[in-house]
């Protein structure tokens, strides 16, 4: 990996350079009930829209590359034939400037998921292949415990990564394209005192976490705790709603329906998104609910999270970015969940 210093000052034109493709970042969306910016990722024009400094997106980038409904692919019939569409909806590169650690790290964990298995999901490789990406850093908000979960740093899935420092930033450069962009804008090398100053901001990042979760022998726990009452009081209040899910920036669910026009000239293939948390997630032909209780379905998200994924990649589908936990109508978060399994107090 490469490393590079620049001003804060070079950051617009660092933006104008990306504008010749479509820019998606931060933007304030509107404010809360107590008067605090709500933001959100959209479409950027402007570099004064952006919102670099922003605390926390409410969804993530993960609706940019895994739509919530999609159309795979439609048919025509006509004339005794017929004819099949596929759009795998990629019409030009995207740049998604400023995405967080936790949220690039979301991106790896779903590229394991959906293009490094026997057969990738196409759609999904699409819009990933046509995607540069800005990283930069950030400070933890109360519900955040990315630290716990390894996820508070990444080490690859960007093209640039900006950790500021002051009046400069701390440039990561991993790609060739990043590399010759920065051509473009006044950078300088860096220096002992740069490397000293990085290590400090991280320090002093690392500090500011009040939230965090024990992951030590996580999944052994899980294992023997799989029968535990405490399932069923989470249960109780989990409205099945699956808002977890929604914000989540690394849930895949999704269900494929086919519908067909009623003169029989036209079909489609409709992929949308879905919740484990649903009623009708586990459900069958012939009326049966596999899942059919709240707590059973709750169980198996954080089993999914937190056991099944660690088995097969050998680290947590969860990057502990609190999303679920702040959008949660009944206030049940991750860090409550895990200690209350371990034993501690709900």
């Amino acid at each position: 990996m490469i490393f590079k210093v620049f001003r804060v000052s070079e950051m617009e034109t660092l933006f104008d350079l990306l504008s010749v493709n479509r820019i998606i970042g931060p933007v304030e969306k509107g404010r809360d009930v107590a008067g605090r910016p709500l933001y959100d990722f959209d479409l950027v024009y402007d570099f004064k829209d952006l919102k670099i400094d922003y605390s926390q997106t409410i969804h993530s980038a993960k609706n940019y590359v895994i739509p919530y409904r999609e159309n795979l692919c439609t048919f025509t019939f006509a004339d005794d034939d017929w004819q099949k569409d596929v759009n795998f909806g990629v019409d030009q590169a995207h740049v998604f400037f400023g995405l967080h650690p936790c949220d690039i790290n979301a991106l790896n964990k779903l590229d394991k998921v959906l293009m490094g298995n026997t057969y990738p999901n196409p759609f999904y490789g699409a819009k990933r292949s046509n995607m540069f990406i800005v990283g930069h850093s950030c400070l933890p908000i109360p519900s955040c415990f990315c630290h716990s979960m390894g996820a508070d740093s990444v080490l690859s899935g960007f093209d640039l990564f900006l950790t500021r420092m002051g009046d400069e930033y701390f440039v990561e450069v991993q790609s060739a394209r990043a590399y010759h962009l920065l051509e473009n804008i006044e950078t300088r090398e860096v220096t002992h005192e740069d490397h000293l100053r990085f290590k400090q901001t991280t320090a002093e990042k690392r500090r500011l976490f009040t939230s965090e979760v024990d992951t030590s022998d996580l999944t052994k726990i899980l294992d023997m705790e799989f029968e535990s009452e405490v399932w069923e009081d989470w249960g109780d209040k989990c409205l099945s709603c699956g808002t977890c899910a929604n914000v989540c920036p690394t849930c895949y669910c999704y269900g494929v329906e086919e519908e067909v026009n009623m003169d029989f000239s036209h079909a489609r293939k409709v992929k949308q998104l879905y919740s484990c948390n649903l009623l009708d997630f586990a459900a069958v032909a012939g009326g049966y609910n596999f899942r059919p209780e709240s707590s059973t379905r709750l169980k198996y998200r954080y089993y999914h999270k937190h056991r099944g994924f660690v088995e097969a990649y050998e680290e947590s589908l969860c990057v502990g970015c609190g999303r679920c936990g702040n959008a949660c109508l009944s206030d049940i978060t991750v860090p409550e969940v895990i200690a209350s399994v371990r034993g501690g107090d709900k």
